[in-house]
């Protein structure tokens, strides 16, 4: 078996190097990674659902600060806690069932239930929550564990009894590992067929002699317009080139080899353009809990040339990119600040880049962020693996897919 420290230790120094590269990658792998983790946990024979939360808790908290711009990384992390948190209060759930229907079969034989399984109060009271509350998405989707009966089985002798005990507590701890391996491998597979998933629904939003305006490269963006495409669309894409890495070439070339015709245009050519545009489509880096987009340098200047001329902004994101905290919050890091090389050369601006005489500071700075943040008022429509979403409806999704409790990955402190 592979030594999970050696594991998260070089998964580490990937992000720490920025080896590892898009949102859906980092996902993937951060995915792949927890539940390689959470295989080989131990787990004691009570709480184990709280020593498995403090183990990826522990564990995440140093990949979100291995690299704390690739928000994707603590969305995984958050939404496989929800998953853990699940599934123990779903066990429960079954558990209480159980024990109800054995006290209302055995009422008369008050003294023998001292083989009902042990529950925590925390446990208890998270699945009455969830009984009086509307199921969420992931809970509606999953499979309803079977209820361990086995628990509730009466023995003929003391020793056998405690032998049943000590199998049902190595019972319920690989029933809770395989429950929550089996909704990681689910997650890994909507991360893995979130493209195609989110391109079905290309025909749904773009019709014939439709001009599209898209900044960048995105492989969300390229497989959506091809599908449309392949639905017999016929339609222009406008590419601004997505200075300064230029990213729009790459996108703009891989369009024109699927037979889509593509028209590149600068960046400060947007506003000229944008009143021939039908809709823009675009990718995003993340997608924050109030609905604001993190997204590539210069998407925050096409949709506002989008709202001025009430030309639909749309953002194309796998459910992987949504991300439950506000762009306030101090541990979320909005932007990166790339190498100066992009812009200038610094053969020929290295004389501007000396010291000002007599202040000991340079005379010219280069400033070259990654990302810009797109307030939610400006997006019209969020198009994800599930469906089509307003910017409102965001908060719904995060109550489906994150706990509360995990939003902030830090363990509490040992009492």
């Amino acid at each position: 078996m592979p030594d999970t420290h050696a594991l998260v230790n070089d998964f580490l120094n990937k992000l720490k190097k920025r080896k590892i590269e898009g949102s859906k990658a980092t996902a993937r792998l951060t995915a792949e990674l927890l539940r390689t983790v959470i295989s080989q946990q131990r787990l004691p024979n009570t709480n184990q659902a709280a020593a498995l939360v403090d183990a990826i808790k522990a564990i995440g908290e140093k990949l979100v600060a291995a690299n704390p711009v690739e928000v994707a990384v603590g969305n995984i992390v958050r939404r496989v806690l929800h998953i853990i948190r699940e599934e123990d209060v779903s066990l429960t759930t079954s558990a209480i069932g159980g024990l109800s229907l054995s006290v209302v079969s055995d009422d008369e034989n008050d003294g023998e239930r001292d083989d009902y399984p042990v529950l925590s109060a925390a446990s208890v009271a998270a699945a009455a929550r969830n009984a009086l509350r509307a199921p969420s998405l992931q809970a509606v989707l999953d499979d309803v564990p079977h209820s361990a009966a086995i628990h509730h089985s009466c023995s003929s002798a003391d020793d056998s009894e405690e032998k049943t005990k000590s199998a049902d507590k190595n019972s319920s701890s690989r029933k809770l590992k395989h429950n929550v391996i089996e909704a990681v491998n689910e997650l890994i597979q909507d991360i893995t067929t979130c493209h195609e998933l989110i391109a079905e629904q290309a025909v749904e939003h773009i019709h014939h002699n439709e001009v599209i305006l898209t900044l960048g490269s995105s492989r969300t963006v390229i497989e959506f317009l091809c599908a449309a495409k392949e639905k017999k669309r016929s339609f222009r894409v406008f590419v601004a080139e997505g200075a300064p890495r230029y990213e729009g070439h790459i996108l703009a070339k891989e369009l024109v080899d699927r037979g889509l015709q593509t028209t590149v245009i600068t960046d400060s050519a947007v506003f000229a353009m944008i009143s021939r545009v039908n809709m823009v489509i675009v990718g995003a880096h993340a997608v924050m809990a109030n609905g604001g987009v993190i997204a590539p340098v210069g998407l925050n200047m096409v949709a506002l040339a989008a709202q001025r001329h009430a030309v639909p902004f749309v953002v194309l994101a796998g459910i992987h990119k949504l991300c439950p905290l506000y762009p306030h919050k101090p541990e979320v890091l909005l932007n990166e600040l790339k190498t100066p090389s992009d812009l200038l050369d610094f053969g020929e601006f290295s004389d501007c880049m000396d010291s000002a005489t007599g202040t000991g500071s340079p005379l010219l700075h280069v400033v070259n962020p990654a990302f810009d943040y797109v307030p939610p008022k400006l997006v019209s429509l969020f198009i994800t693996d599930t469906g089509g979403h307003n910017p409102s409806y965001m908060y719904r999704l995060i109550a489906d897919y994150y706990s509360a409790d995990d939003l902030v990955l830090q363990r509490k402190p040992a009492s």
